[in-house]
């Protein structure tokens, strides 16, 4: 007899096990939302006074007007702008720039990734309260990502849809590598994804995928936050970061590569990967390379202020904040040009450098460097739904997605600092988990 049979015998025989097998499932919660209006970011409209009708974890209808069928639940969102759950494809969610002593090399050497396994959850609910439903996070210790990712899809505790990566991969000596910079003699004992030559990088992908990784990420190129001298030299091969892909794509993971640098651009773009983070120093080359290969550009054009206002204070090495000065302006002159070049872009803050939550200011820096307002909000619903491959799950209202919602004050096509304040409301799979009583009909 095959094990899960038996499993499932011995449950049966358990006192009252029959009785609950027998019992039927609560009925789906039925919710009818109406708001002034509803931003239509997939086909690029606004719909006045929608109507919109949930069932269980999914939207079933989507209308202009109408009344709500009887048996369903009403929430009138008022003056409120509908629009659908954010994504952010940039984000560190179990670690935060604020959590530690103010002092980076006694984090370091005193902290663990048990501190941030035990306060991920934190980020978590701040993110999704900030009206984020989906997140992709890009890189995380001892797979904390992972399971905190399970753990809410479990429903044991709140936050986004999680896309994990588990451990970024790089170079000995590059932007992950966290003995660069201190004594040979000093050893850290955790997992780790450095790895060198091309048999090692395909096993560390195949290991991220073992332990659950949803996407891959790895290091192009150096990077700001790190001991490292260089912010954007290429720190793989071109054989390298093409058997990162070429294995990423074989198991049907996409692939997210770190690279500030115009070389380790270009070479992450012609080793296929799905997407380039921050893209800092991206020429005309790359932007011709990411539009013929269809590459996502997904530049994080809020963080400098940040970085450069509090990192000081919160005690990083002066070495990172020079890097970071040599990186910001450039960094949003070269997202105006990529849009105008008419890239694909997705909208990532790499939150946790600034603390979770904030994820929103980055939509009016976008504008302020060359979108519009409907091109922003396209990033950070159905452009990065694409981006995912989760175009039929998230990313739009209508019929078949997860009711992933949110309603803000004002209207962000008007005046795009709408969404400066928290949102009024907050669904996710049809659970409501934000509701201004003040902004909101009971």
């Amino acid at each position: 007899m095959r094990l899960p049979v038996l499993l499932a015998l011995l449950l049966l025989a358990l006192p009252g096990a029959e009785a609950l097998a027998n019992e039927a499932p609560a009925a789906p919660k039925r919710i009818a939302l109406r708001a002034a209006r509803l931003i239509d970011t997939a086909h690029q409209r606004v719909i006045e006074r929608p109507l919109v009708l949930i069932e269980g974890e999914k939207i079933v209808g989507v209308s202009g007007g109408g009344e709500a069928p009887a048996g369903m639940e009403l929430i009138d969102l008022g003056s409120a702008t509908l629009l659908p759950g954010f994504i952010d494809l940039h984000v560190h969610i179990t670690g935060d720039s604020t959590s530690g002593t103010g002092n980076y090399f006694e984090d370091i050497l005193k902290r663990s990734p048990i501190d941030d396994a035990v306060t991920a959850h934190l980020y978590a609910e701040r993110t999704l309260h900030a009206g984020f439903t989906t997140v992709r996070n890009v890189g995380s210790a001892e797979y904390i990502d992972v399971a905190l990712a399970r753990a809410i899809e479990r429903g044991r505790l709140q936050g986004p849809r999680i896309l994990p990566s588990g451990l970024a991969i790089g170079a000995t000596g590059g932007h992950i590598d966290g003995n660069t910079g201190f004594s040979p003699y000093l050893e850290f004992h955790n997992a780790t994804g450095v790895a060198d030559g091309v048999e090692a990088v395909r096993a560390k992908v195949r290991d991220n995928v073992k332990h659950g990784a949803e996407v891959i990420k790895f290091m192009a190129g150096a990077g700001v936050l790190s001991a490292e001298a260089s912010v954007g030299a290429p720190q793989y091969t071109q054989e390298e970061m093409n058997a990162i892909v070429d294995e990423s794509h074989r198991w049907g993971k996409r692939v997210a590569a770190h690279a500030h640098g115009a070389e380790a651009i270009r070479m992450a773009i012609l080793a296929g990967v799905d997407s380039v983070e921050h893209a800092s120093f991206i020429d005309d080359e790359g932007l011709r390379l990411a539009k013929q290969k269809g590459t996502w550009l997904v530049m994080d054009v809020y963080n400098d202020d940040y970085i450069l206002a509090e990192y000081s204070r919160l005690g990083f090495p002066q070495q990172m904040i020079d890097k970071e000065k040599l990186v910001g302006r450039t960094q949003r002159e070269n997202f105006r040009k990529a849009v105008h070049a008419g890239a694909r872009m997705g909208f990532g803050t790499d939150a946790g450098v600034y603390p979770h939550g904030d994820n929103r200011k980055q939509f009016p820096k976008m504008v302020e460097w060359g979108m519009t307002p409907m091109q922003a909000l396209r990033a950070a619903t159905s452009d990065a739904a694409e981006l995912l491959g989760w175009s039929d799950k998230v990313g739009a209202v209508e019929a078949g997605r997860y009711a992933d919602l949110v309603a803000v004050s004002g209207d962000p096509l008007a005046d795009i600092h709408a969404l400066d304040a928290q949102p009024l409301f907050v669904m996710k799979g049809g659970e409501v988990v934000v509701r201004d009583a003040k902004a909101v009909a009971p």
